[in-house]
């Protein structure tokens, strides 16, 4: 029987507060599944476990809970390993073969436990759609199988079979649709599982630029394509991205890894050696869904008269406003009850109906913000804690700053350093016109009664506390 493998996990989580960060949320206590593979090891899904401070796993049919911990986590994909110590806990387990990438109309088996029951529920489906999709969980448009098989809270981490092989690890619900879920498919999961293998980054990466169809005729005339060449235009590059350095605003991107763009931005996949079936059409970056960062890849590039073969270095995908933040504590700094932050979409997600009602400068940087060598993060004031320090500056939270001392920040990490210098006045401006001028020796004397009337530990995040300036380290209200 290849179910025995599939197993429940429990997860007890500690998630960071955005809104105040430098506490906690309230544990959280939530389940869902896995499946033992080869090495002793069990596949499940990276947020099933994501800000996990205790995790346990236990067998079919089997009372027992086992402590398990997260020996590597793609973030990007959705997919954790874990370990288990107690090596009789794989006892006549056999681990579960991975197979190949599933077909239109196959017929395939959701293993796990959603919620409802204590034992494992078998669900079966067929495949819908094979294309690119968001990833709830990290904000990333990658490959993702669609069935028509329910997936439900708890069957998250858990595999889905064609025949008695592997074929996917279900992570996701369609919205506003029933019984329609979504599994990372084997190209992603062998991806992973080799960058973990090879001590390489488990990170998908990305090219690092935004993009522009090209189904306009006239449009591509402008750019001087040639009649039947098709492909994208790049709009932006990201700072410190892959392509930062290669490609240029307004290059045209004709072919990637040796398939044609076509100018809806789609490429056709090769079929299936020895298989009588058409490619996938999908994304152009798809590609990237068997790619390791450090890894190299030819583009072919239009520049105005010229064609250009290019190659670029992956990396790690990178935002000017990060998407989802994961086992890692928000950065902060106080200074004068000032608090001041990261802007990122956890950060926006602390308004109801985020989309509709965070700060309209705060949607656009998000949806449209691009890194450049000037501004590499968004430096936002997030509150201000009331003391006479602060006095009349209350309405002038929720703006991003644009100078202080007369110098754009590039990063957080700046800001402080700037702040931290500053011996005798500290101005900061403000995106919406606003001016902040604080005594930099008070505002620090102020801080030491500030932080223990609002019970905060520390006047910075611990990432934060190594770029203090000389002589300056971060308070304990404490001391």
């Amino acid at each position: 029987m290849h179910y025995r493998g599939v197993v429940r996990v429990y997860a007890t989580t500690l998630s960071p507060d955005h809104d105040n960060p430098w506490q906690s949320r309230t544990p959280q206590s939530s389940t869902g599944s896995g499946v033992v593979i080869e090495g002793h090891r069990i596949l499940t899904g990276a947020h099933v476990v994501a800000d996990g401070t205790f995790i346990q796993v236990q067998r079919i049919s089997t009372p027992d809970k086992v402590a398990a911990r997260v020996v590597a986590i793609c973030h990007d994909a959705d997919l954790a390993l874990l370990a288990v110590e107690d090596p009789d806990f794989f006892d006549e387990i056999e681990p579960a073969t991975l197979g190949t990438m599933p077909h239109l109309r196959d017929q395939v088996a959701v293993a796990g436990f959603p919620i409802g029951g204590d034992e494992i529920s078998i669900t079966e489906g067929v495949v819908s759609r094979i294309d690119m999709a968001r990833y709830s969980h990290s904000q990333r448009t990658l490959l993702a199988v669609t069935v028509d098989a329910a997936i439900n809270p708890g069957n998250s981490g858990g595999p889905v079979y064609r025949g008695d092989k592997v074929v996917g690890i279900a992570f996701q619900k369609v919205e506003n649709a029933d019984n329609i879920g979504e599994l990372v498919p084997i190209p992603l999961i062998r991806r992973f599982l080799e960058a973990v293998e090879r001590g390489q980054s488990t990170e998908v990466p990305s090219l690092g630029i935004a993009i522009q169809d090209l189904e306009n005729p006239t449009l591509r005339r402008h750019l001087g394509m040639l009649p039947g060449e098709s492909g994208v235009r790049v709009a932006a590059v990201d700072f410190g991205g892959s392509a930062w350095g290669s490609l240029r605003p307004g290059d045209v991107v004709l072919a990637i890894d040796g398939l044609v763009i076509a100018n809806n931005r789609t490429v056709r996949l090769p079929g299936a050696p020895g298989e009588d079936r058409p490619g996938l059409r999908t994304r152009f970056d798809v590609v990237l869904s068997t790619r390791h960062v450090g890894e190299t890849i030819e583009l072919l590039v239009r520049r105005g008269g010229e064609r250009l073969e290019v190659w670029v270095t992956l990396k790690a995908h990178i935002d000017l406003v990060p998407r989802d933040i994961h086992d890692r504590r928000p950065s902060y700094f106080i200074f004068g009850g000032m608090v001041f932050q990261r802007l990122t979409r956890d950060y926006l997600t602390t308004w109801n109906q985020w989309s509709k009602n965070a700060p309209k400068e705060f949607l656009h940087l998000y949806y449209s913000g691009v890194r450049t060598p000037e501004r590499q993060e968004v430096v936002v004031l997030t509150h201000i804690l009331a003391d006479g320090v602060n006095q009349g500056y209350d309405h002038l939270h929720d703006e991003s700053v644009v100078r202080v001392n007369g110098v754009a920040p590039r990063t957080l990490a700046e800001f402080v350093e700037a702040v931290d210098a500053a011996t005798d006045k500290v101005i900061i401006e403000l995106s919406r016109g606003g001016l902040l001028v604080l005594d930099a020796g008070e505002a620090r004397r102020a801080d030491e009664v500030i932080l223990p009337r609002y019970q905060i530990p520390r006047d910075r995040s611990a990432d934060l506390a190594s770029g203090a300036s000389e002589g300056k380290v971060s308070k304990d209200s404490n001391t």
